[in-house]
């Protein structure tokens, strides 16, 4: 197919010309994609801010619905740490060195049912077979405070991750409520508590929201493949272009 303009004749193959028109719709369709991506993100920031002005959560009362509405909510339990049988979540890099968020049971005043409480990061030591001393002082009922947040993740899982050791403090790396209650005998919730920095029995603890990327980070990608798009559309049609 021929098309003269001005002084130009522009000459389209039929293969070529469906190629670019793929090749155009897809740039086009992951440019508003990332747009979308980008609506997402400003509505989880929302809802997180509303979250954490909203008023605390009483566990002893919760029937977990929506855990997503519950992420990043205040909380305040009573109850008594089981500390002689811990979680250490393998592979918690923290500024570029790895080590184990530590995870205890406490196990709520007046209920057959515990949450694991994330009392914060330790390094992991030259020798793997040492294991960090996270002893807790307080062996009575306490009260504390902290923030609910979704299990902490791995880069990429590998198998049997989720497979605590036998011996206690038992180190894993993937947090499957499943497992972990069946060797604890006793329920867990199917969140984490993460410990309020102020308060004591607690490690490393500089919580933050698992944004990976931002909104404008998305639409930054957004303009790259709608640039990528434009870029294309004037190759084709330079060319396509033959001397008249």
């Amino acid at each position: 197919m021929k098309i003269t303009v001005l002084s130009s004749v522009y000459k389209f193959n039929l293969i070529s010309g469906l190629f670019f028109l793929l090749v155009l719709t897809f740039l086009i369709l992951l440019g508003f994609w990332q747009l979308g991506r980008a609506d997402e993100k400003r509505s989880f920031l929302a809802e997180q801010k509303l979250s954490i002005n909203r008023e605390e959560v009483d566990l002893l009362s919760l029937i977990p619905d929506d855990l997503e509405k519950l992420r990043y909510r205040k909380t305040k339990i009573t109850g008594h740490y089981d500390q002689h049988h811990q979680f250490l979540i393998d592979n918690q890099i923290v500024k570029g060195q790895a080590g184990y968020f530590v995870m205890t049971p406490l196990v709520l005043a007046g209920m057959n049912k515990a949450v694991l409480v994330n009392r914060g990061w330790v390094p992991l030591n030259k020798d793997r077979l040492i294991l960090p001393d996270i002893t807790i002082k307080t062996e009575s009922t306490t009260t504390l405070a902290g923030r609910i947040n979704n299990f902490p993740v791995v880069g990429m899982k590998l198998p049997g991750a989720e497979i605590p050791t036998e011996s206690w403090p038992s180190v894993v790396q993937l947090v499957d409520i499943n497992i972990l209650s069946k060797k604890l005998g006793v329920p867990l919730f199917p969140f984490q508590v993460e410990l309020d920095p102020a308060l004591n029995e607690g490690f490393l603890r500089d919580w933050k929201t698992n944004l990976t990327i931002s909104p404008e980070k998305h639409v930054a990608y957004a303009v790259q493949w709608f640039g990528l798009a434009v870029t294309l559309t004037i190759l084709f049609i330079r060319l396509s272009r033959k001397s008249k």
